[in-house]
């Protein structure tokens, strides 16, 4: 059997969860962040996700990467060293690459739809 999705289609069904960056991972702020998943497969999630403005460290294992487009608000990938940053806005998209260390931060309250695949 297979089915065909619509972006944002059965939103209104979606779990929802709401979680806080870790602690030690904190770098500004202690942004609420509610996820919305639309549809799981074990090597594949998406949905739309929001969250506060603050910022935290992250770091991607080698085997996971995520495609996300903002629909509203800002946010920034900083490098390792913050040194550099890319920033996203609404109507743009960004990937996060396997293996990724840096800071993700939300300039302005964001709110993208996500796809996060692990191979």
């Amino acid at each position: 059997m297979s089915s065909i999705w619509i972006a944002g289609q059965g939103l209104g069904q979606a779990e929802e969860s709401i979680d806080y960056p870790r602690p030690d991972r904190l770098v500004k702020g202690n942004p609420k962040r509610l996820t919305q998943s639309a549809y799981q497969h074990p090597n594949m999630d998406c949905g739309i996700w929001q969250c506060e403005v603050g910022a935290w460290n992250i770091v991607f294992a080698e085997n996971k990467q995520e495609f996300f487009q903002v629909i509203e608000g800002i946010v920034r990938l900083h490098d390792a060293q913050r040194q550099s940053f890319v920033e996203i806005k609404a109507g743009e998209a960004g990937i996060i690459s396997p293996g990724f260390i840096g800071t993700f931060e939300v300039v302005e309250a964001v709110k993208k739809y996500y796809v996060v695949v692990e191979s």
